[in-house]
């Protein structure tokens, strides 16, 4: 098993290198053929790591070639206006909001939208389709889908366009798997199942909450966002946020999240969950991959199909210091200063 991990991290090395080369800051106007083409699809106002992770893809611009950001509702956080308004919020802190393009997504399931694609003006239409098109854009290398909520809308895109399966990446934070439960899973067990049976590059980015193994383990506290956020990212015009008073640094915003947030654990601190699916798009060294043959949830509890010819991949065991030095690397040098 070690040497397939072994083998599979070296893939994705390789891949990622060869992405990498000739890549260049992406700016409004500018060639898109260079950097990871990528759309960040999002319930950003759940809690506050899609926050972080979506700052930390937008000041990656010298290697993700990001096409858009999708939003998505889950239990928490409101309906999908409120996800979506979140997600407008750190576009403009980080002072793209006029090249990056926000769709608002789905409200609902993916069975309870699935029999409508055929309609106008479904429950996610904009996002999906979106998603649809950018996917079927010829470039040479696939589209990665970030979802970092529930997988809705990637169902429906998938579902409405068979033919971009062989055009995508998928790459999602979710699941404590081989442990029931997860909050982005539970949020649409369907869709989640849906994709485990489509020929579809798919890869999960494990949670498993409280575990060494899992993206729960990529911590902060409160005190070293004090100390290394504080005007981090470019002067943006004032911003009021969700928790009220108004920023015009993405840094100062992630402290007020921060201290409006409950802690766990020992040091209190939060996992920003989210950022860990960015990072090991861009260094895969990050994380431990490993091929799996594609379980399936039977209920809330996987089963595993040890002679399913499809495959998936399954990412772990993270590198807490080297994403979150990268991270604080990429705000210092969002500011400019």
């Amino acid at each position: 098993m070690k040497s397939i991990q072994n083998t599979v991290g070296k893939f994705w090395l390789l891949a990622m290198a060869m992405a990498l080369f000739g890549c260049h800051t992406t700016r409004k106007g500018a060639d898109h053929s260079a950097g990871v083409p990528a759309i960040f699809d999002t319930d950003a106002n759940n809690e506050l790591d899609d926050q972080h992770a979506m700052a930390y893809l937008l000041f990656n611009r010298d290697f993700f070639d990001v096409r858009g950001v999708t939003a998505n509702a889950t239990f928490n956080g409101g309906d999908i206006k409120e996800h979506y308004a979140e997600a407008e919020r750190i576009l403009k802190l980080c002072n793209v909001q006029e090249e990056i393009p926000l769709f608002s997504g789905a409200n609902g399931s993916f069975e309870e939208i699935r029999g409508a694609l055929a309609k106008e003006g479904y429950d996610g239409h904009a996002a999906v389709e979106f998603i649809i098109e950018e996917a079927r854009k010829p470039r040479p290398q696939k589209l990665v889908l970030l979802p970092v909520g529930k997988l809705t809308n990637i169902a429906l895109a998938l579902e409405k366009a068979p033919d971009i399966k062989d055009k995508v990446r998928i790459v999602w934070l979710g699941s404590n798997y081989p442990e029931p439960g997860e909050y982005n899973q539970a949020n649409d067990l369907a869709a989640l199942n849906y994709i485990l049976d489509q020929e579809v590059p798919f890869e999960m980015v494990m949670v498993r909450y409280g575990k060494p193994s899992g993206s729960d383990a990529v911590r902060v506290t409160p005190g070293v966002i004090e100390e290394k956020m504080p005007g981090a990212g470019p002067v943006s015009k004032p911003v009021t946020g969700r928790h009220g008073d108004t920023f015009t640094h993405f840094g100062d915003y992630s402290v007020s999240l921060f201290r409006n947030a409950k802690m766990y654990g020992d040091p209190p601190s939060r996992a920003l969950f989210d950022l860990v699916a960015v990072a090991i798009v861009k260094n895969p060294a990050w994380g431990e991959a490993r091929l799996h043959p594609a379980p399936i949830l039977i209920g809330e509890e996987w089963k595993e199909r040890p002679d399913n010819p499809r495959s998936i991949t399954i990412w772990e065991n993270f590198d807490q210091e080297g994403i979150l030095d990268d991270f604080f690397r990429v705000m210092r040098n969002a500011t400019g200063k």
